[in-house]
Formats: structure tokens, sequence, C-alpha cells
């Protein structure tokens, strides 16, 4: 471990590329199924596996994809895109190239905002946002001396959202990667399952001096298949690469692969071995147009994104910020508390359920928000008890909201009176069993008059014991206070 001393000596430089796998039937060129999960080479074709005579046909759901996040991230969008072929070998790609652009991305620069855990905000600038196909996948069994190759991930439809080398610490590259997984999951246009390898992620690490106007050589780091892994990856090459430079070791511009059991990384192969790609235009295919007609019809379709409603929670509804991050962490969640708040303005108390027993009721049965059993009016009810001292919190949280999970017929008034939790808040009803437990407790009451106010806790306790927890808390209060003062 190197000293907080010696690092500060440092600026650490980051630039990520996040590859996102976009969720389109089909794949980028090919009519073949865009699934995960099949049985190996069962979603190919001739065309997938580049055999002679075959044509490639650009996927426009693709293009529309690449258009949507270019369009939440402000990014400029290219209207005459241009495929190219970049050459290489590798055992997983099938036709010898794969198809990408090259020097004109569909989107060009754009900001992804970010907010650390400190509250520090930013604006990460992107390079750019490109289409591409994805490669097949090598697998290695364990024990066995051969590569097997499976092709149904070749050609599957790709954005490469690139960033500037505009990221300084582990912890801002972990807040866009997040941001970008609720980016793509906002748009629908990516699952954003790092462990399926429909979002993955690659980083670019250098480190220089501060004050410094030139960046260090930088090291690329992959195989990192979790948010938690890239933020080790970079955390252990910032001072890998502090360690090199302060013993006078020239750092090598190479490509380095992350062993997540270690959290150390190894050299695979450096820059200078890299060949050329050879890039040029695809000549079986036109260049793809984007028409303003096309581009309009992207842009009425664009969903509210997370910062708006983060905006929205916080401004209209009156939330802390802790609330609105919370709320808009899954789009899930965001557009059923979205709905609940357009019938209730108890927003307060809404965002409590939600992260409170909801959260816990979902991570217990392993449920996603659309699958959750009690619809929004029947929520709003529920909310509408407690606040009109029908059900006390407790009993709702307890008693009636686990119930309502289980059965979706009856309302949540029906429940609760069913269950016997309906309040007694009549005060004439109520003012004998104040009265009771006062004169139970004669001695008690003569210190709570000396002074000893904490007392009011066990009388309100005595009271809700006597009343079977059916008493109305606030009337109860009033009730002793009333009769404790006179």
């Amino acid at each position: 471990m190197l000293s907080e001393e010696l690092k500060n000596k440092y600026q650490l430089v980051i630039g990520l590329e996040v590859h996102a796998q976009l969720m389109t039937e089909s794949k980028m060129f090919a009519a073949d199924a865009n699934q995960y999960g099949e049985a190996p080479n069962t979603q190919i074709s001739v065309i997938t596996l580049g055999h002679p005579g075959t044509l490639p046909k650009v996927n426009r759901k693709a293009i529309t994809y690449a258009i949507k996040m270019g369009l939440a991230c402000n990014s400029e969008i290219t209207r005459h895109n241009v495929l190219a072929r970049k050459n290489y070998f590798y055992p997983d790609l099938p036709k010898g190239y794969q198809l990408t652009q090259d020097k004109g991305p569909i989107c060009v620069g754009g900001t992804v905002p970010i907010q650390l855990p400190d509250g520090t905000k930013k604006e990460v600038i992107l390079n750019r946002v490109h289409m591409e196909e994805d490669a097949g996948k090598s697998i290695h069994l364990a024990e066995e001396v051969d590569t097997l190759v499976d092709f149904n991930r070749a050609g599957t439809p790709l954005i490469e959202i690139v960033t500037e080398p505009d990221l300084h610490s582990p912890e801002e590259a972990y807040a866009f990667l997040a941001e970008v997984k609720k980016l793509v999951k906002y748009l629908d246009v990516c699952d954003g399952n790092m462990e399926e390898g429909s979002l993955r992620c690659d980083a670019n690490v250098s480190v220089m001096l501060k004050g410094a106007t030139e960046l260090g050589k930088k090291v690329e780091v992959k195989n990192m298949n979790s948010f938690r892994n890239v933020f080790r990856a970079i955390e252990h090459e910032h001072e890998r690469l502090i360690g090199l430079i302060e013993q006078g070791i020239e750092v090598i511009s190479e490509t380095r692969t992350f062993d997540a059991n270690t959290g150390l990384t190894a050299s695979m192969r450096t820059k200078e071995d890299l060949n050329d790609y050879r890039y040029f235009p695809e000549p079986d295919l036109s260049p793809v147009v984007v028409s303003d007609e096309w581009l309009n019809s992207v842009k009425a379709t664009m969903p509210i994104l997370p910062r708006d409603l983060h905006k929205k929670f916080v401004e209209e509804f009156g939330l802390p910020h802790y609330d609105a991050s919370f709320l808009t962490e899954s789009k899930d969640v965001a557009m059923w508390f979205n709905e609940l708040c357009s019938k209730t303005q108890n927003y307060k108390a809404a965002s409590n359920w939600m992260m409170g027993p909801v959260k816990s009721s979902l991570n217990e049965q392993s449920l996603h928000m659309d699958d959750f059993p009690i619809s929004t009016d029947s929520f709003v009810a529920l909310i509408a008890l407690v606040d009109d001292g029908k059900v006390s919190y407790t009993a709702a949280s307890q008693n009636l909201y686990p119930e309502m999970l289980k059965s979706t017929t009856e309302s949540p008034l029906e429940i609760a009176q069913r269950l016997n939790l309906i309040q007694e808040s009549d005060e004439s009803s109520l003012k004998p069993i104040v009265e009771e437990v006062l004169a139970a407790n004669a001695a008690k009451v003569k210190e709570y008059k000396s002074g000893k106010k904490g007392l009011m806790g066990l009388f309100m306790g005595q009271v809700m014991k006597k009343s079977q927890g059916k008493a109305d808390p606030k009337v109860a209060t009033k009730l002793l206070t009333e009769l404790l003062e006179n």
C-alpha cells in the first residue's frame, strides 16, 4: 500500500469504454435471433459466419437504440453513417473482421451526469458513442487443452460508449458505470447485466504528476464483469503505476487482464504489438442516413430520464435527495412510485413505505416492481388509512401490509376490519381506559407531576396494552396530557 502523501503527488486519469449489447430481437446485420442462454451455435446463419456470397443488412432498430442513447447524453447525432471493416484474426471472430464505425461515430460528444456518495456532482465528458457488432465467445473448460467456440453472440448489436480521459478516481468510474447502466435500462436498449456480458467495461488508466500538462502512458484493463471489479482494477493500477514511476521503471503501454480472485492485473500484450486494423468502408453496406423524420420520431418516443425524475421528486414532491436517489435507482420502482404520487399528496409517506416495507418484501421475495402484487390504488388507500388515524403505522406495516401482499381481492379497509386493526379515536371511549391506567399507577403519576416527564411513555404503553393496540396514539397522548396536567 502506498502512502496517501505519495499518491497525492500524482493525478489519476481514467477513460472508460463501455460496451452495451442492444436488446433487439435479431442481430446487427442478420436475421438470427438475439437471445442469451441458448444452446451453443444455434443462433447463427451463413451471414453471421461470413460465408462467401452473403450480404449483410442493417438492423434499423439497433440504430434507433444508438440514437436514443445519444439523445439521452446530449450528443450530436451524425446523419450520414458509414460502417467499416475492422480486420483482425481471433478464433471467435467468424468473418475475420468486425463491422464497426471508424472515423464517424453515430453519436459525437455529449455528457453523463454523475453524483458521488459525498454529494459531489460532475458531468463526465463523452468522446463518442458508436455502433458495432459483437464477436463470439471462446470457452476454456477446466483441464481441457482445446478451446471451444460459441458463435451465438457473434453479430449481436452493440454500442460502445467512450469517455474522454475525464475521470480521476475509482469512485467516479463506479458512479459513471452505475449511471450508464441506469440510462440504458430506462431507455430499454440494454438489460445492463454485467454478469451475462450484456454490459462490459474496459478501463484506460494512467497517472501523471499533479500540475503536468502531458498525460502519462496508459494501460488498458480488460476482463472486468462487475462495477466492484472495475473499482478494484483501477485502484490496483493506480498504485502499480505510481510504484513503477517512483522506482524509475518505464511504464509500458499495454493491455492487461484483471484477476478478480487476487485483485491483481497481468500483462496480456503490449500496444506496440497490436496489428494494424486496416479499417476500410464496408463495401456491402450503403451509408445509413438518419433523416429528420427518423430523428424526430426517436425524440418523440424518448422516455423520462432518471435525472429528470430525480429533479421532479426533489423539487415537485419535496423529497430529500437521498429518497430521490433511491427511488430512481431502477426504472420499475421509479415509474411505480411516480404513478403512486399522482394519486396521493403525502409524498414523504409514500417514499417511506417504498424505502422500508416495500424494499424489504421485494428483496425477500426476489421480486421486481413490475411483479409487485399491490396496485397503486390499493397503496393509496393504505396510506390514507394511516393518515386518517384509522390504523396505526405499526399495525399497517406489521399486519395490514403483509396481508395485502397475499390478498388482492379485499380492500385495505376490509382487511383492517377483518384483522381488528381499526384504531379507537373516540375520546369518550378512550377516556375510561386512560383514567384506569392512571389510577393503577398512582405512584408513577405523582413522580410525573414532580418532574419525571419521561414516564409518559410508560403510561402510553399501558394504554395501548389495555386497548389491545387500537388506541389512536394522538388521541391517547392528548387525553393523558390533559389528565396528568390537571
